[in-house]
């Protein structure tokens, strides 16, 4: 049996295992091991290039370890700049993209053309990609590349299914950036933000083949009604959009190498919890499904955990990752981590022995500079106190605005990194009750 938590332990674990699952993930831990030796550049040049929200913490790696001759150009989130001298690090917005990302993807496709057989291009993607590089395929202009955007991240779809629709309507994306590179070796360093870890998922899949369709991408648009512009309809129906497949002899020297993944980094936090005297359990790494249906699912487990020690015995921690979705009907200030997380608040009725914490590994959940919050015993009579309903909020899609009001929103600001949503449920035993203050 754990020692007695100290009043705000709880809270303090809960937010150590979501650093140590971050930290896990730190561009400058990951991406060294895996740059290519100077054997392997020969007499070639070395170009770099790349999207997301860790682009530039990925490229400050890249410099650091790397002393001989690079050039280069890459595109993250505003506010993720990191200073570097040989590559250009350039700002765009997410997650609806802007013309600052499209003038940059049109640079990365002109900075690749006329390479050699000898070069190498060393490709750095991270979530965030797809918005960042939003580069119309022709015929189309940025403005219907952001509204179909904007409808899609209201429909409910998964990222899976999003960027099944952005790869056909892009002129860079679904291995089209790997193809202009042809004949250069092409090889990406892919940091994980989406569940299962298809490469062709992670920013819409730019150097890897795509063997979806444009049917498929028509047959998701109808699946959600989302409503497009003529001028994407006819991307999408006379087939236009469509991506490279696998086979296609330009992308025959292009490798992918995943070195960051939502797994890697629930282990990393399990083994904290584990350093603490905390039996650690990963649920799973690609959860997925509406966040506040999956909020009311890790509830149920969580308090069979408490009441009928099953499937685990308190106390633990419950760790899970993926991606939810929310399909926005009230007009809050959202996200799907604080969705998720306010819907296992109301399902666990003030529960004097659980405690959690979910946020967005990016420190963004949402469109806010927040990245997620934690919740404990207290937290729906504080939200009583200050006339709050959690149902009321939980329908306006306001995850932000209840948390934020009882004082428990985690703010990380940029993590310069980017593997999924973390959940993290602490069930303590009954000799570890906290009253703890969030």
């Amino acid at each position: 049996m754990n020692p007695p938590l100290r009043p705000d332990a709880a809270a303090d674990l809960l937010r150590r295992l979501f650093d140590a699952a971050i930290a896990s993930a730190q561009p400058a831990r990951c991406v060294p091991a895996h740059l290519p030796s100077p054997q392997e550049l020969g007499s070639g040049h070395l170009v770099v290039i790349g999207a997301g929200k860790a682009s530039a913490a990925m490229a400050r790696a890249v410099e650091d370890h790397w002393n001989g001759p690079l050039s280069g150009l890459v595109v993250t989130r505003y506010g993720y700049a990191v200073p570097c001298q040989r590559i250009e690090i350039v700002e765009a917005a997410h997650p609806v993209p802007d013309a600052a990302g499209e003038l940059a993807a049109q640079r990365m496709l002109a900075l690749v053309q006329d390479l050699r057989a000898d070069d190498v291009v060393l490709c750095l993607i991270s979530g965030g990609g797809s918005a960042l590089l939003p580069l119309p395929i022709n015929g189309l202009t940025l403005s219907d590349k952001q509204q179909v955007n904007r409808a899609l991240l209201a429909s409910g779809a998964s990222i899976s299914e999003m960027n099944c629709v952005r790869r056909h309507l892009s002129g860079i994306k679904g291995g089209r950036l790997a193809a202009a590179c042809h004949p250069a070796r092409v090889i990406t360093l892919l940091l994980s933000d989406v569940p299962g870890d298809n490469p062709m998922d992670i920013a819409s899949g730019p150097t890897v083949a795509d063997p979806t369709t444009s049917a498929d991408a028509l047959d998701i648009v109808r699946r959600y009604g989302i409503d497009l512009p003529a001028a994407v309809r006819e991307v999408l129906e006379s087939g236009r959009g469509e991506s490279i497949k696998p086979g296609d002899a330009r992308l025959a020297r292009a490798e992918t190498r995943m070195i960051a993944t939502p797994q890697m980094a629930l282990e990393a936090a399990a083994s904290v919890a584990r350093e603490g005297g905390y039996a650690a359990h990963i649920l799973g790494d690609a959860l997925e499904g509406e966040a506040r249906d999956v909020g009311k699912v890790l509830a149920a487990i969580a308090l069979q955990v408490a009441q009928h020690s099953q499937p685990f015995q308190a106390p633990c921690v419950l760790l899970s990752g993926g991606e939810t979705t929310v399909t926005v009907r009230g007009h809050g200030r959202g996200g799907r981590n604080v969705e998720c997380l306010l819907s296992t608040t109301i399902a666990l009725h003030g529960h004097p022995r659980i405690h959690a914490l979910m946020g967005d590994t990016d420190g963004v959940d949402g469109q806010e500079e927040i990245a997620g919050a934690i919740a404990g015993p207290d937290t729906l009579t504080k939200a009583w106190a200050r006339s709050l309903r959690p149902l009321d909020s939980l329908s306006n899609n306001d995850g932000h605005g209840f948390f934020e009001a009882v004082g428990s929103a985690v703010v990380t600001g940029p993590t310069l990194t980017n593997v999924n949503d973390f959940r993290a449920i602490l069930i303590t035993d009954s000799a570890s009750q906290t009253g703890a203050d969030y």
